[in-house]
């Protein structure tokens, strides 16, 4: 039997290590957690998920694993430093961490020199040294070559352009890990998951990571939490891996719709009623699409946690504010309030919206319609406030609110 490791790990000043076993039985991964353990005198609550996959083909195995982190934005960054100072300290890790960067001329001098040199991503996650063991690279190919597991951290639009770029250039036993949020249009009027799109691609087991995990938060050591969705999980983490990476692509349309929302000052109260219907219509997308998923998995750090942090906190919902005030593109901001990042929610609703309509159902995902028409300047910002008092959801209740009226 082959065993796995999926390490958890960094509580500032004190020791906390989850161990996740993972067995490959019949070339499908479980995931079994196996023990927690720590010393510590006072607790605190600094602790930090640790994304370190390491695979092994025996538990006390001498083979030393090679990790890589495909993308060096702010997400990609925060991931590199806590992975680059756990493989200091884990047995049978390679202490030497590749990260892909996409190159870049900061001041007259490539990105990649500054991090290697500083140990600071200057543009993406200023303020934060990474480990000194974190190398950066900027051929995709060369970073990746070694690796035993790779973790994929890139704006979900370029995966495919990537995985083009690794095919036949990776260890074919290496694992995969996706951070990414998003989706890819599929031909036919379909969307396919950025995990199916690496395993396919690649020809390698992809599990995915989703949750509220702010970058700047996680870098600075915050408490959070995640959730890890691997298809074919035994027990404990998420076995609805589908599920785990559609909540991770969709909460960003609702945080556009947030950001609107926010942008045209219509309070709390209407955010809230935006993020709950958000968060229906998402339920409703994975049971249409992806029948046989779990509700519980919409509570887990990755469904309801991350879609109130996303609609509270993040990129999406920031420029989408500006979006409505300004009156300008929201190409235009994207260029000059991301300072080189991306966003993901427009997009993602183009190819929501894209499936929705070669189907016939954009009237059943009213929400999800109305932020994507507003993204491409169809319609208003203003018509948030119709398509939330009209919303199907609503119109249901008031119905069976009438008939017990008439009884």
């Amino acid at each position: 039997m082959f065993i796995f490791y999926f390490t958890v790990l960094r509580l500032h000043k004190q020791s906390f290590t989850y161990y996740l076993r993972l067995s490959l039985v019949s070339d499908k991964i479980l995931f079994l957690l196996n023990h927690i353990s720590y010393n510590t005198g006072k607790l605190t609550l600094n602790e930090i998920l640790v994304i370190c996959l390491k695979s092994s083909r025996k538990c006390a195995s001498s083979v030393v694993e090679t990790v890589c982190i495909i993308g060096s934005g702010n997400w990609g960054s925060a991931i590199a430093k806590i992975v680059g100072r756990n493989v200091q300290r884990l047995p049978n890790f390679e202490k030497r961490v590749t990260m892909y960067v996409y190159e870049e001329v900061i001041n007259g001098k490539k990105l990649t020199e500054i991090i290697n040199e500083t140990h600071e991503n200057v543009k993406y996650l200023p303020g934060h040294k990474l480990p000194e063991n974190v190398v950066a690279v900027p051929d995709v190919i060369e970073a990746a070559r070694e690796a035993d597991i790779l973790i994929f951290v890139i704006p979900h639009q370029f995966i495919r352009t990537i995985c083009s770029t690794l095919l036949g250039k990776i260890k074919p036993t290496a694992i995969g890990l996706s951070l990414i949020k998003g989706f890819d249009q599929a031909e036919g009027g379909g969307i396919e998951l950025i995990s199916h799109i690496i395993s396919k691609h690649l020809k390698i087991q992809c599990a995915v990571l989703m949750g509220a995990n702010l970058a700047g938060e996680v870098a600075e050591e915050k408490f959070c939490e995640t959730t890890i969705g691997c298809r074919d999980s035994r027990v404990v983490v998420v076995d609805d891996e589908d599920a785990v990476e559609i909540c991770g692509a969709l909460k960003n349309i609702v945080a556009c719709g947030a950001g609107f929302v926010d942008g045209l000052g219509l309070g709390d109260n209407t955010k809230a009623a935006v993020i709950r219907l958000g968060l229906m219509e998402m339920i409703k997308f994975v049971d249409v699409f992806y029948p046989g998923s779990k509700l519980a998995t919409f509570f887990e750090s990755c469904g309801v946690a991350d879609l109130i942090t996303t609609c509270y906190g993040g990129r999406n919902r920031k420029v989408s504010e500006a979006f409505v005030k300004s009156k300008k593109s929201i190409k235009q901001l994207e260029d000059e309030m991301l300072n080189g990042q991306k966003l993901q929610g427009p997009i993602t609703a183009e190819e929501v919206n894209y499936m929705l309509k070669t189907k016939g159902m954009e009237d059943r995902f009213p929400l999800f319609t109305a932020i994507h028409r507003i993204c491409i300047g169809e319609v208003k910002a203003e018509e948030m406030i119709n398509c939330i008092k009209n919303h199907p959801e609503h119109m249901v209740k008031m119905e069976m609110s009438e008939v017990v009226e008439e009884s």
